[in-house]
Parts: structure tokens; sequence; C-alpha cells
């Protein structure tokens, strides 16, 4: 009894030693793998990169390299600005990878922008901001992060109306006597072209609070918001509110003094930290 037992013990030794063997072999395979798509993407062969990466990943399933490499490979593959079926499935694929790589690494930031990279490039802007939106409104990502998104948010909204508001139809300009221009807004000839720009700057004024209150020392959010403000004050002129032109032309200036005290403080700050890399010495 004792040997039969005895002879057990050493045939699952021998077991997991094998398995463990196999494991170290097949991680030093990968290793190879992914040494070989680096050099081939590197060369610019991205199909093979992408099949060594992929091997890579058959060896050690749980090589976060790997995952990374697949992505990139197959997002190396697509050609922006063309926008044939076969390109925009390409660009999907990358897309799917890259989620692959969140499931496992929610954090990496590289992946998540690499997404919003890629559904903007192939036009699906209704899956571009829900996707940022996701970040935007998800307590779990770190305030200067969800600051970041809303921003992005808000640049999409101050485009939608800045587009509209800006047409030569929508404006005139006048010269006065001492060689001064000033720009006049009226509304659009379409109802639904005004209720629109006039939609998404109220939707981006709300998003730029939030970006604000995530990340108050943000230049870019203040930036914004000046800008969204120019836009809604735009507006007020248009539908004849120019009590309301005049309260949001005092709110944008502030805003404006806000953004350029940041920037000021944003440049002392790269101006010293350029200071402190020059005086270093040189390693020799």
């Amino acid at each position: 009894m004792k040997l039969s037992q005895t002879r057990i013990a050493i045939a699952l030794a021998v077991l997991v030693f094998t398995a463990s063997g196999c494991g170290l072999i097949n991680r030093i395979r990968a290793k190879n793998e992914l040494n070989e798509a680096a050099r081939t993407y590197r060369e610019g062969h991205f199909v093979e990169a992408e099949q060594h990466s992929r091997r890579a990943l058959e060896l050690d399933p749980d090589n976060k390299t790997a995952l990374s490499f697949i992505g990139r490979t197959i997002h190396a593959q697509y050609r922006p600005g063309v926008q044939t079926p076969e390109n925009i499935a390409k660009a999907n694929e990358a897309i799917q990878a890259y989620q692959r790589i969140l499931e496992k690494d929610p954090k990496n930031d590289e992946a998540y922008k690499a997404i919003a990279y890629l559904l903007g490039a192939i036009k699906e802007e209704d899956k571009l901001r829900s996707w940022i939106a996701a970040r935007a409104n998800d307590t779990s990502v770190a305030p200067e992060k969800r600051a970041e998104a809303y921003v992005v948010l808000a640049s999409k909204d101050w485009d939608c109306s800045f587009k509209i508001t800006e047409l030569p139809s929508n404006k005139s300009t006048t010269v006065g006597a001492s060689n001064k221009a000033t720009v006049s807004y009226k509304k659009p000839n379409e109802q639904k072209d005004f209720d629109s720009a006039q939609a998404c700057v109220k939707r981006g004024l709300q998003e730029i609070e939030n970006a604000i209150k995530y990340g108050p020392n943000s230049e870019s959010a203040w930036s914004y918001k000046t800008n969204l403000l120019l836009e809604a004050s735009k507006l007020a002129e248009m539908d004849g509110k120019m009590d309301q032109k005049a309260e949001l032309d005092k709110q944008r200036d502030l805003a404006q003094k806000r953004t350029n005290a940041l920037s000021e403080a944003n440049q002392k700050k790269k101006e010293e930290e350029e200071a402190r890399k020059a005086a270093k010495p040189a390693k020799g």
C-alpha cells in the first residue's frame, strides 16, 4: 500500500515538474516570437509582426505584451483616410484587439486612446461620443482623466456650434471710421440650425463645468469654457437678447483671464523644468 502511494507521489511530482518545465520553455519561445514581432514591425512588415505576436500569445496566454503587440500590429495595417470596407474592417479588428487589452488591464491608456482615435478615423461619431462619455462618467477613473474626457466632449459641442455661427451667411463684418472691423451675427435661415447650435452650447457648457470640477487647473478646460461662452454670446446676439449677450461677454472675459493665468503658470513651469535639465551635469 505504501509503495503504491510512493509511486503516485513520484508520478505527480514528475507531472508538475514537466508542466512547469513546459511553461518555462513556452515563455522563452513566446519572448523570441515577440522579439521577431518587434523586428518585423520596425521593418514595416505588419502582417508578419501580427503573426509573431499571435504565436507569442498562444505560447503564453497571460502575456500582456503579446496582447499589446497584436493591437499595435493590426492598428498599423489600418490606412488613415481610406474609407474602403476592407480598411474600415481592419480598424474595427484593431478596436476589438484593444478592447481585449482593456478587459485584462482596464487602466491601459494606450488602448483607450487608440480606440478613440480609430472610432474618430472611421467616422463613428456616436460610438466615439459614447466611448469618451463612458470614461468621463466612470467614478473609478482618476479625476484628471475624467476632466480630459469632459474637455474632449465639450470641444465637440463647441465645434458643432462654431460651424454654424461662423457660416458666411450668418455673420457680417463692418469697418468703422477708425478702421476697426466689427462682426455682427444673425440667425440662420433655418431655425433647426440655430436650435442645433443652442443645444450643443448648452451641453458643452455643462460638460466643461464638469471638466473644471475634476481639473480646476486645466488650461484646456478654461480655454474651452471661454470659447463656449463666446458661442453662447453669438447665439444670444442672433436671438436679439443683448442683455444676455452682455452678461455672457463678462463671463467670457473672466474665463479668458483664468486661461491666461494658467497658460503663464504652465509656461513658467516648463521653462523652470528646462532650466533644471540644462543645469544637470552631462553624464560621461
